[in-house]
């Protein structure tokens, strides 16, 4: 019996002890840009066609003159008469090219970024973490982002090459004999197009704009969503503490709150952006103050505000769709890489028990 005894001290010994040592932080999640990429490209391209419209509703005043104004009603009719089911889809591959970039760069450096925020700032901690973090990861984005959204936009205004020949014929806001630009059937000969008449600054136009719509924007969303997570979290405890909600049915939810409540408040940027942006090389506006100055004075708070409804009723759904497939994702194979890693970890425990994690990661 003692001989058994010891037999299992020593064994106790030998055998590789849990270590207390966690593993440093590492900064970049890099499956999070890639979870992010994947449901930003998805929510893009399921919302794409309600996003044609409001940027026409928004770009009426460039493109057709102040004077005829649709409804949205009425602009769905126009695009379906016009150009069919083909000009809801105008400009989807620079919009989803547009949103995997951003996609990836957003909800990548929030899961990399907000923890060492906290750890190395705590006065920033809690939702000042979420909205730094979320407004520096898409400005990263913006980069790519911008110029396809440039290229979407204009695709998006044009319509078919008919509906635009005809709107530029009576577009009264352009000099006898000058166009806006040239059609354009496709995302490279867009760019190539654009770069050729008006260089880097046409294929960046708005980008001021775009960072004074989508910085805040960002911030204000992935804030609300964090903060109705902790409400619901409360919510559950304290009234429903049994009850379970699927993660993914969670970001489907909060998520569409979330883009709806930031998607309104943020409305009166996005006119100014989008009509900086598909104006072209016929320049109504100079810049961003002298936009916010003509839509105030000649459209007053509904011309600042044109567009709200389709852009909170792409929103809702879009964000809603983003973070339930980002929530899926990270639900279906974070556990499945973090068992594997696990496992790694295991068996070099096994085969070198001096080492601890620190040493192996």
């Amino acid at each position: 019996m003692a001989t058994n005894c010891s037999t299992t001290s020593q064994m106790q010994v030998l055998a590789p002890q849990p270590s207390k040592t966690t593993p440093p932080h590492q900064f970049f999640v890099w499956r999070e840009f890639l979870w992010g990429s994947i449901a930003g490209a998805f929510g893009e391209g399921m919302m794409h066609p309600v996003d044609t419209v409001k940027t026409r509703i928004q770009s009426q005043a460039i493109i057709s003159g102040s004077q005829s104004q649709k409804s949205i009603r009425q602009m769905v009719h126009a695009v379906w008469k016009a150009d069919g089911l083909r000009g809801f889809y105008r400009g989807i591959t620079p919009g989803v090219t547009g949103s995997l970039a951003t996609g990836a760069t957003y909800f990548g450096f929030i899961e990399s970024a907000k923890g060492w925020i906290e750890e190395s700032h705590p006065s920033l901690g809690g939702h000042w973490a979420h909205f730094i973090a979320g407004a520096v990861g898409d400005t990263l984005g913006s980069f790519v982002y911008v110029p396809c959204e440039v290229m979407k936009q204009r695709m998006q205004v044009q319509g078919t090459r008919t509906s635009w020949g005809s709107a530029m014929k009576n577009n009264l806001l352009v000099k006898p004999g000058l166009q806006m630009y040239g059609y354009y059937s496709g995302m490279f000969q867009a760019g190539c197009s654009i770069w050729k008449e008006q260089g880097l600054r046409g294929l960046y136009a708005g980008y001021w704009s775009t960072l004074a719509r989508d910085v805040p924007f960002a911030g204000l969303m992935v804030t609300f969503y964090e903060a109705l997570k902790d409400f619901t979290e409360f919510g559950k405890q304290r009234w429903f503490p049994t009850l379970h909600l699927n993660r993914s049915i969670e970001g489907l939810l909060l998520g569409g709150l979330a883009g709806g409540f930031s998607a309104h408040l943020t409305t009166p940027l996005d006119v100014i952006k989008t009509r900086l942006q598909v104006q072209g090389s016929s320049t109504r506006y100079t810049g961003w103050s002298d936009a916010i100055y003509r839509i105030w004075k000649n459209e007053g708070v509904t011309g600042m505000f044109r567009g709200s409804i389709p852009r909170i009723t792409w929103y809702i759904p879009a964000s809603a769709l983003t973070f339930m497939a980002v929530e899926f994702l990270r639900d279906h194979f974070n556990e499945e890489l973090d068992d594997n890693n696990m496992r790694d970890v295991t068996s070099l425990l096994i085969e070198n028990p001096g080492s601890s994690m620190r040493d192996l990661a």
